[in-house]
């Protein structure tokens, strides 16, 4: 599905985000990308749909080079990268049904989102997902009259307009309660294996992670320094990615969760006022 090989990105200031990042991940396969702040998480999944140009290496999506690609090329190949950001990149001003539905420039083109001219099948799939991620009957809402939580589920929903065959998360949880980023990571979860979609979830809680995300890669300053189990991950693991530090009770709440992806249900989702 997705090959990484050799990627590296050094910015203009000289300061090296990514060296040598090697990674693959398979069709259906779900990781957590974990690490501290500036250790490059963003800067490479950014670097996949090329929202940021890598500085050298490759980037290969089910068989095509990413980084060979010209411009209508990659606005073709982008349709099928589904993209979550952590502060959820809606137009405050448009409803959510518009917001949705801008998941479908990729195929849809500038203009004919403009004029709010979409194919029926379209909006179709937006209220069908709608109901999914248990927005039902939000679709004429402003983006900006939404809580958190459900702004979150408006940008995974429009994600999934592209019809994608990757998502890219980008802390998905970061500005939500530890209830409302609990049934966010059931959805996305669940949303992954009902669709068979590949993703990488940039995430900075260690312990939702290892609940939530059965494989972990780990990076520090730019590489990789971890690639295993969500079972694996202990105190010399986290010392590696993290640096020295007391993880006591950070492994204790990870043991207190030892089965990840073992309790998703469509009803953690039924309420809609988070």
């Amino acid at each position: 599905m997705l090959e990484l090989h050799q990627l590296e990105k050094r910015y203009p200031t000289g300061d090296l985000a990514l060296q040598g990042v090697a990674l693959k991940v398979g069709s259906g396969e779900v990781l957590g990308l974990i690490g501290p702040s500036g250790a490059g998480k963003s800067t490479l999944i950014r670097c996949v749909n090329r929202l940021v140009q890598p500085s050298a290496g490759r980037i290969i999506l089910e068989g095509q080079d990413l980084g060979q690609l010209d411009s209508t090329e990659l606005r073709l190949a982008r349709r099928h990268i589904g993209m979550i950001f952590q502060e959820y990149a809606l137009v405050e001003r448009l409803t959510v049904m518009e917001n949705l539905l801008s998941g479908r420039l990729g195929y849809t083109g500038f203009w004919a989102s403009w004029f709010r001219k979409f194919d029926g099948q379209d909006i179709e799939q937006a209220f069908a997902l709608l109901d999914r991620v248990g927005l039902g009957g939000m679709e004429n809402k402003r983006a900006d009259a939404l809580s958190g939580g459900q702004r979150q589920r408006v940008g995974i929903a429009r994600a999934l307009m592209q019809s994608p065959k990757l998502l890219l998360v980008d802390e998905p949880t970061a500005s939500l309660d530890p209830k409302t980023s609990r049934q966010v990571m059931r959805l996305i979860l669940e949303l992954c294996e009902e669709r068979g979609l590949a993703a990488i979830v940039n995430i900075h809680d260690v312990v939702l992670a290892t609940e939530f995300l059965p494989r972990i890669v780990g990076l520090r300053a730019g590489c990789v320094v971890f690639d295993g189990s969500a079972k694996e991950v202990n105190r010399d693991v986290l010392t590696s990615i993290y640096g020295d530090e007391d993880w006591t009770t950070i492994t204790q709440r990870m043991h207190a969760n030892e089965v990840p992806n073992s309790h998703f249900k469509s009803s953690d989702f039924a309420s809609t006022a988070v």
